[in-house]
This record gives C-alpha cells, sequence and structure tokens, in this order.
C-alpha cells in the first residue's frame, strides 16, 4: 500500500506542477499580450498629433492657395464682391487680421446698403483690438 499511495502522491505532485507551468505561461502571455497592447496605443497616440499637424498644413497650404486665386481675380476685377468677401475671409483664417479689415472697409464702402459687412467689420476690429492689448 505504501508504494501504491507513493505512487498517487508523485502522479498528483507531477499534475499539480504541470497546472502551475500552464498558468505562469498563460500568466505571461497574459502580461506580453497587455504590455503589446499598450505599447500599440501609446504609439497611436503619439502619431495622432502629427496627424493633427500634418491637416493644419494642409488646410494653410489650401486656405494660401485660395487666397492667391482670388488675389488674381481682384487684380483683373478689383470690385469683385465675391472676391472680396471670400479673401476677407481667408485672410482671417489665415490670422491675417489687417489684411482682412482692408478687404471689409473696401467691401463697405462698395456696398454701404449691406449691414453684415459694417457688423463683421466692426466684431474683427474689435478682436483685433483685444488681441493688440
Amino acid at each position: 500500500m505504501s508504494s501504491s499511495g507513493d505512487d498517487y502522491i508523485i502522479s498528483r505532485q507531477k499534475k499539480i506542477e504541470r497546472k502551475k507551468k500552464i498558468l505562469t505561461v498563460v500568466g505571461l502571455v497574459s502580461f506580453l499580450g497587455s504590455t503589446v497592447f499598450g505599447l500599440a496605443n501609446l504609439a497611436q497616440q503619439k502619431q495622432q498629433p502629427q496627424t493633427s499637424n500634418a491637416s493644419n498644413v494642409s488646410l494653410e497650404s489650401t486656405l494660401q492657395k485660395q487666397a492667391q486665386g482670388y488675389e488674381l481675380v481682384l487684380k483683373r476685377e478689383p470690385n469683385n464682391q465675391v472676391a472680396l468677401e471670400k479673401l476677407s475671409v481667408a485672410r482671417l483664417h489665415l490670422k491675417d487680421t489687417k489684411g482682412a479689415i482692408e478687404l471689409m472697409e473696401k467691401l463697405v464702402k462698395l456696398h454701404p446698403e449691406r449691414k453684415d459687412y459694417k457688423v463683421v467689420l466692426e466684431q474683427v476690429k474689435q478682436q483685433q483690438d483685444k488681441s493688440d492689448r
């Protein structure tokens, strides 16, 4: 009986050791997997601001191209209402407030009946005064 009891204990210990090894492997795989996902998430977050910067550069270059197009139209037709409006908006987006104000003043002179031009001009001038302070 003692031999049979010893065999049982040895067999039981081997099963326990096998289960420990399996649990250790599963734990290591889980740890490594979570680490890889964490690093992947970190890498993705680092790339997003670069993408944002690229889109800002793209937007700015698009606005500059549009502004150049409207400037060409204004060389041929200096009083073109649509070109004056669009160029003033583009300059505002490009942070050229002084250039936008000049165009808006011209619009107000050409179209004194348009109260919206006057209102926008005053708002832009107020914003410029606040930023100059």
